[in-house]
């Protein structure tokens, strides 16, 4: 157990931000607790994540910030945090996610993280390993704030229809998750299109693969197997995967009928309409 008083803030990002939280409460005059009133938060939560015990949320950085006039220090730290935690393989995909101004997702049989709800990414993330669950989903969903940026990326996601057959986590968290997709429906930066069934054979057989396209730098594609990713900027596979994104839009639904297809399945196989 990390003890405060023996905290190294050059040790990991956890720690820089723990080591500055409390830095900055104790030049309040704040103890633990008197803190987690104001930020309407426990003492113990304070302590937890002052010592690295505990994430911080973006959430929490905020009320943070804003309590000990940090100058937004802690809100800019909690996405290092954030990406600190995500596994050694995986740190320079969410780097691209967060950099890219476009990306165009191909997904065979789940929905995508940056649009999976909590209890949908805590079944696909619990899956043979449940430890530290809460922490993993919570880093999870932290990838998602590059929408909340000033310029968000434009985000082109094709889902094959099984992915919204393929129940994960029980009904409810799949009617939950359907109508989250669905809440992007008229969101022009957020762009989902299901690829049916009746489509038969098509141009992302091979598999799933993402694509980030910048301002300034070379287009990457990501493929991913297990326990690790395969970031690449080969011209060949580049030219490769974008004609492929191309002809799987052309073979998917429209926008239009894509959310009447998600809305049709969420209704008639999770049994709830949304309201």
């Amino acid at each position: 157990m990390t003890h405060v008083n023996v905290l190294d803030p050059g040790a990991s990002p956890l720690d820089y931000y723990g080591f500055e939280l409390r830095r900055y409460r104790e030049a309040a005059g704040l103890t633990q607790r008197q803190l987690g009133e104001i930020l309407n938060y426990t003492g113990s939560l304070v302590g937890q994540i002052e010592t690295a015990r505990k994430l911080p949320t973006l959430e929490f950085s905020q009320r943070a910030d804003a309590a000990l006039n940090t100058g937004g220090l802690l809100s800019r730290l909690v996405a290092l945090v954030m990406r600190s935690q995500l596994p050694a393989w995986f740190q320079q995909v969410a780097e691209l996610q967060a950099r890219a101004i476009e990306i165009c997702s191909f997904e065979t049989h789940m929905v995508h993280g940056l649009l999976q709800t909590k209890d949908y990414a805590r079944a696909v993330l619990g899956v043979l390993d449940p430890t530290n669950l809460d922490d993993r989903v919570t880093v999870r969903l932290a990838r998602q704030n590059i929408f909340e940026k000033e310029e968000p990326p434009v985000f082109w996601a094709i889902l094959s229809e099984g992915a919204l057959h393929q129940e994960m986590g029980g009904p409810g968290t799949m009617r939950d998750q359907l109508a989250h997709l669905l809440s992007f429906e008229h969101n022009p930066r957020v762009n989902i299109q299901v690829l049916p069934f009746t489509e038969g054979a098509h141009a992302g057989l091979q598999g799933s693969f993402d694509i980030y396209r910048f301002a300034g730098d070379p287009t990457i594609v990501y493929t991913e197997g297990y326990g690790s990713g395969h970031p690449t900027a080969n011209p060949d596979t580049v030219k490769d995967c974008s004609l492929r994104y191309d002809h799987l839009q052309a073979a998917a639904l429209s926008l239009r009928d894509s959310a009447e297809l998600i809305q049709r399945v969420m209704e008639d196989r999770y049994g709830e309409q949304l309201a």
